[in-house]
């Protein structure tokens, strides 16, 4: 089986159901909406879930280590609007994707490291890195995120079949 094969199919079939998820959003949410106060806001949920997609691929695949000093304050992207979301959605995957396609399968097995305040967050291999922080992040991400278009009572889009919108 040639892996690195079946991983890129992967990620383009999780990414294509993250996109519906994401067009799923209603056009005039209130990108503020938490359904609890420890929750991430809607805005903050999307741009994470794009950007996990997105960013964090990138980087697995075209660096070696993410390092932010302890004094680094964390600005996540918050869209200003769905339409601005499916755009940087768009151009981050089409990056991410011509860069897997260019990815020498020996690197796989390379390190990174994601360092914060000094601290060593993740520090694994680039494969364990891309499954576990790329792929299975989305999808647990994308899960959240239709929980909330749900509480929301908009209809939500199938990832593994249809959903109980498309009955």
């Amino acid at each position: 089986m040639d892996f690195q094969k079946e991983l890129i199919a992967e990620y383009d079939r999780e990414t294509a159901k993250t996109r519906k998820m994401l067009e799923a959003i209603p056009a005039d949410v209130d990108f503020t909406f938490k359904p609890h106060p420890k929750s991430m806001s809607l805005g903050h949920l999307a741009g994470h879930v794009s950007d996990t997609a997105g960013e964090w691929a990138i980087s697995t695949l075209t660096t070696d280590k993410l390092e932010f000093p302890p004094d680094h304050k964390w600005d996540p992207y918050v869209p200003a609007s769905k339409e601005a979301l499916l755009e940087r959605f768009d151009g981050q995957i089409a990056q991410a994707k011509a860069e897997l396609a260019k990815f020498v399968p020996e690197k796989w097995d390379e390190n990174w490291k994601f360092v914060a305040g000094g601290q060593a967050w993740i520090d694994e291999s680039k494969y364990r890195v891309f499954r576990n922080w790329v792929l299975d992040h989305l999808i647990h991400h994308r899960a959240q995120l239709g929980v909330y278009i749900r509480l929301l009572d908009k209809p939500i889009p199938g990832t593994y079949g249809p959903s109980a919108d498309e009955m």
